[in-house]
């Protein structure tokens, strides 16, 4: 018996109907000597701290960093779960073979093989590796099964991402909050997600700082074209009156007319990233919301596979292509033009080296029927996007002209589209402009030497803010680890070392929403200021920079591709971690409140439940004690040991504060004032050496930072 484990019960019918297995059982379905069982999602996920050891359920600075010996999975507390996963654990205890039919992805395989690692899978695995789920594809697929040992690397890499989010994450979160946070307070810290705030939250404060300017420019209307004056814009109103003055007395010349024709390229096929970005411009959807669209769109077979990150296709899918086009009936008047002929082989649309797992999103040929609006609008992008990458490029003609009054030089250009090319598949819509696009503007002719009366006047304006981010704009900004890149070649070089995958780019920042350090107001996004009190509190330049996340990144699809290993990253980030813990802790001490995250606040107090049920005020006080400075270096934290409290660096400082002295058990609050003043209030029942009574006095650290005891 072989048995398929799906990633979704949809996709686990769809499978079945195709290979033969149409007996209903609890869980999975059989036949044709196949048993066909479904995942819906996330079955597994790394291993908590509290589950290593019960120290790591208490968020205490001295217990950082956590390095797990080695990393463990774990099912996730749910009732659904917990009873699918035993069906698939017995399901493949007794199967003669597994074909992992998960999503063909990094996220896909991953899911899949925590599973199987869960299940103890000791039978030989195959794997389905599909770009649709169209009939076609599936028995194609079948046809075609892969070995599972070819996607280790793929899974090698989602592990690392994991890991490495775990590593960072749970280490940086607990020691920025016990070290920088007042009360219930979180501060969530998060490998992709802090370095997107950071640049959220340098954008804010260039806003915030933003002074705007008044100026003012020279304009004129000559034969009812403005031109405007080449020179720097004008500061002093004055100045701008007497340059009005000086127009006024000379006549417009033209010297030079220069009149070009060129091209605009096709726009590229879609990855996600693309396409969420087109969404938002066109429709404000959120990027969270266009990925959930185009997934049920693929899901309903009318899409390819949609998680991807490239603009091309691969040179085997030429073939293909018209047949495409011809089941694509509601498009036939924009596909006619393009089957009147042979499809050409275009090089910005096939390329084999620009393909890996996957190919750029485009339509499957499936008749679009019964959608939603939302869906409708989503799949006309991708099928206009699609045709329009095989229709002729755009002829346009751009003039430049150049005039003068007297010695100040003037400047207008305009375009004017001659052959509208893939432009025609927008006719009755807008076509999709390139970032610094300009409108079409249609210029009479000129002849230099040409001259004439003119209209001069005073242009007043101000200067303008930074652009707040939109969702489109930020999602290119993590494409591009922060670089500001229009030119899509040069996009496409800077994916590797992007800040996330296109996959989780949404969900990152549908967190930072729902942690409520960004808000949006229309489509900007603006950081609150809990937000930018987080990114203030960060020193390190590492958690913050988009670009040494963005190596992070492209270290992960390194190994992706078996250039790098998964052990090298991890111990990598395990250094980190470690340099990380250090550097914080001995930071100078310093207490801030934002607004709490709540999620991360729950799961705090859930974990630590048991801890304040027995001694709650103890274990507060103890916390907070911990995270004094040593008051005889400065420079470390003081740790607490069996008899004493001690600086973490005792070895080179020597400072320690016993429990007990002088026959008395010192309080907390003794500690505390010890710590913060020197010295505590009067204290009976005091034991000296050598003194036969108890008596009353001070305890004060003196010059040596030595406990004495003052009567």
């Amino acid at each position: 018996m072989k048995v398929c484990i799906a990633e979704k019960p949809s996709v686990a019918r769809d499978i079945a109907a195709i290979i033969g297995a149409r007996d209903r059982k609890d869980g999975y379905l059989e036949g044709n000597g196949y048993q066909v069982t479904w995942t819906f999602g996330h079955f597994c996920t790394l291993k908590e701290p509290h589950d290593y050891t019960d120290q790591w359920k208490f968020w205490r600075l001295e217990d950082l960093p956590m390095i797990p010996p080695s990393f463990g999975i774990k099912l996730i507390d749910n009732d659904g779960v917990q009873k699918q996963f035993k069906v698939i654990e017995q399901l493949v205890k007794e199967c003669d073979e597994v074909i992992n039919c998960g999503d063909a992805g990094q996220e896909g395989e991953l899911i899949q093989r925590w599973v199987l690692l869960k299940a103890q899978c000791t039978a030989p695995v195959k794997r389905l590796w599909i770009s649709s789920l169209t009939e076609e594809a599936i028995r194609e697929g079948f046809q075609k099964l892969k070995d599972a040992h070819q996607y280790d690397n793929l899974y090698a890499a989602g592990s690392a991402r994991a890991i490495g989010d775990w590593l960072l994450g749970m280490n940086a979160t607990r020691l920025f909050t016990k070290k920088f946070a007042q009360g219930k307070t979180v501060l969530s810290i998060g490998r992709v997600q802090t370095p997107t705030l950071a640049m959220i939250v340098a954008r804010q404060k260039e806003i915030n700082a933003f002074v705007s300017e008044e100026y003012r420019e020279l304009k004129t209307v000559y034969r009812d074209t403005e031109f405007t004056a080449t020179i720097d814009r004008i500061k002093v109103p004055d100045r701008a009156e007497k340059g009005l003055a000086y127009l006024k007395e000379h006549p417009f010349e033209i010297t030079s007319f220069e009149k070009k024709e060129g091209k605009e390229g096709n726009p590229r096929l879609f990855d996600l990233t693309a396409l969420q970005v087109e969404a938002n411009k066109k429709y404000a959807y959120s990027a969270d919301d266009t990925l959930k669209y185009i997934q049920n769109l693929y899901e309903k077979k009318l899409v390819t596979y949609p998680r991807v990150d490239t603009t091309y296709l691969s040179e085997d899918l030429h073939p293909k292509i018209a047949g495409i086009m011809q089941d694509m009936t509601p498009y036939a008047a924009l596909t006619a033009p393009i089957l009147a002929q042979p499809i050409p082989k275009l090089k910005s649309v096939f390329d084999d080296k620009k393909v890996s797992d996957h190919h750029a999103i485009i339509p499957t040929g499936v008749y679009p029927s019964n959608l939603a609006q939302e869906e409708k609008r989503i799949y006309d992008l991708v099928a206009r996007r699609f045709i329009a990458a095989f229709y002729p490029e755009c002829k346009i003609s751009n003039t430049t002209v150049l005039g003068k009054v007297g010695q100040v030089p003037f400047k207008v250009t305009g375009k004017q589209v001659l052959e509208p090319g893939w432009k025609e598949v927008y006719a009755n819509d807008v076509a999709p402009k390139k970032e610094g696009e300009e409108e079409e503007k249609i210029l009479p002719l000129f002849v230099a030497g040409e001259s004439g009366p003119h209209t001069p006047r005073v242009h007043q304006g101000k200067t303008s803010p930074p652009k707040a981010f939109t969702e489109a704009t930020l999602l290119r900004a993590m494409e591009t680890a922060g670089k500001q890149v229009d030119d899509e070649e040069m996009r496409e070089l800077l994916k590797d070392n992007g800040i996330g995958r296109p996959s989780t780019r949404a969900n990152i920042i549908e967190t930072l929403f729902r942690r409520k350090y960004i808000e949006k107001r229309k489509k900007n996004i603006y950081a609150t200021q809990t937000g930018i009190d987080l990114i203030d509190t960060i020193q390190t330049e590492l958690l913050k920079s988009p670009e040494l996340t963005g190596i992070w990144e492209r270290k992960l699809r390194l190994i992706e591709k078996g250039e790098y290993a998964m052990d090298t990253f991890k111990q990598e980030l395990i250094q980190l971690v470690i340099d990380l813990t250090q550097e914080v802790k001995t930071a100078t001490y310093k207490v801030i409140t934002v607004a709490p995250d709540e999620p991360l606040k729950k799961e705090k107090e859930k974990a630590e439940k048991p801890a304040k049920e027995a001694k709650p005020k103890e274990a507060k006080k103890a916390i907070v004690i911990e995270e004094q400075q040593c008051p005889k270096c400065k420079s470390h934290p003081l740790k607490k040991g069996n008899t004493a409290y001690g600086c973490a660096n005792f070895k080179v400082c020597g400072f320690k504060l016993p429990f007990e002295a002088f026959g008395k058990k010192l309080s907390d609050k003794l500690i505390t004032d010890l710590l913060t003043k020197g010295k505590t209030g009067k204290i009976k029942g005091l034991k000296l050496p050598n003194a036969e009574a108890e008596v009353e006095g001070k305890l004060v650290l003196n010059a040596a930072f030595e406990l004495e005891c003052l009567e």
